[in-house]
């Protein structure tokens, strides 16, 4: 493993603008370096079915020797504002000025495939066939994973069922291996118009509708597994006007699917009480936005990985973690995935920085997993 290289080519790649659904430039940047270095590439153009400009990215580097083969999952999209990174490295610390984003969610990942794939090809180290798949969208409802079409990738590039998702926040060694699922509401309350101020008595308030539904909803935490939040209440009327239509979404996220729809029914429950004592409308709507992330081979691949970490002398976590990644669609498909860390802190934010030795560190587990 070449430290000094691996950083360069993460400088390099953080000054490629890559917003989600802008991610072109950066995408034929990638095909031009793993074709360069000798992997096979195809590429899905699901990203016509949102609007988007990259494809996601299939590779594969043949192995030498038998094996069910093991896959390299990123993104490639990054979270604004990300336009004219200026990045300052200080020690062994990545940052940015302040007034950008880094770029570490996810290129701190690519870096360390890049560089994986560039140590087992310059040492002839034997491996079985290595996968690639490189997302665009991430960032933006996981688009990218959920438009793949999965029925034209050719059958010798549908890649391996465990996957190394290089995506975790925090330091090498924190292996997730569970995560929830996201349910996504919308509520539309409607009441009946008239004149605030003339005959407020012949009209019904949405808005009142919506705050004693919503007032007798269980939110926050609603056990050790599940969460449940409001995002936004909208009615738009003049004051002298008794609003009839106010909408209302949140999600509920969980690992037990049950728990989660007896939530959504309960939140019904609350909405058809309010109606009942007051009248008016409402419509209730939800969609399953991401499924939940479960090891399928009771951690048998997350324990080994630690392994390769404590081999190391690097402290390991198995973690269950809250939010969800591409690897929660993968699930639907059979992937075994495990999300490992490279040093990336304060994400999302202008405060974002990369720990070189972190990301070094998870780079030569990588290597090592892959060269046992």
């Amino acid at each position: 493993m070449n430290r000094e290289r691996m950083v360069a080519n993460f400088i390099e790649m953080i000054k490629i603008h890559s917003p989600s659904l802008k991610e072109k430039e950066y995408a034929d940047y990638l095909v031009a370096l793993l074709e360069e270095m000798g992997l096979e590439i195809y590429l899905d153009n699901g990203y016509v079915n949102y609007g988007g400009t990259a494809p996601t990215i299939f590779g594969k580097l043949k192995g030498n020797i038998e094996g069910k083969g093991v896959t390299l999952v990123s993104h490639i999209d990054v979270v604004e504002p990300s336009k004219g990174v200026n990045p300052i490295i200080e020690g062994n610390i990545i940052k940015t000025d302040g007034t950008t984003t880094l770029g570490g969610d996810d290129k701190g990942g690519i870096a360390s495939i890049i560089e994986t794939l560039r140590t087992i090809i310059e040492n002839n180290i034997s491996h079985e066939d290595i996968y690639l798949i490189l997302t665009p969208c991430e960032e933006n409802a996981m688009l990218g994973a959920k438009n793949i079409d999965w029925g034209s990738i050719p059958a010798h590039m549908i890649p391996a069922k465990d996957a190394i998702v290089i995506d975790n926040a925090g330091r090498a060694g924190l292996i997730a291996h569970t995560a929830p699922s996201r349910y996504n509401f919308r509520i539309t309350f409607k009441g009946k118009k008239a004149h605030a101020g003339i005959e407020p008595e012949k009209g019904l308030n949405a808005i009142q509708l919506a705050s004693i539904a919503i007032a007798n909803m269980k939110m926050g935490r609603i056990d050790s597994l599940t969460t449940s939040n409001m995002g936004t209440i909208e009615s738009n009327f003049p004051s002298n006007v008794v609003a009839d239509l106010c909408v209302a979404t949140g999600e509920v996220r969980g690992h037990s699917k049950e728990t989660i729809l007896e939530t959504l029914k309960g939140y019904k429950k609350c909405c058809e009480d309010a109606i009942n004592s007051f009248g008016g409308e409402f419509e209730f709507e939800e969609i399953c936005d991401f499924p939940a992330l479960k090891p399928i081979d009771d951690l048998k691949f997350a324990k080994e990985f630690a392994k390769i970490y404590e081999s190391m002398g690097v402290e390991t976590q198995l973690q269950v973690i809250g939010g969800g990644s591409d690897s929660n669609i993968f699930a639907e498909r059979g992937y075994n995935s495990i999300i490992i860390g490279v040093g990336m802190y304060d994400v999302h934010t202008v405060n974002e920085s990369l720990d070189i030795n972190e990301l070094c560190k998870t780079t030569e587990a990588v290597i090592n997993y892959i060269s046992k």
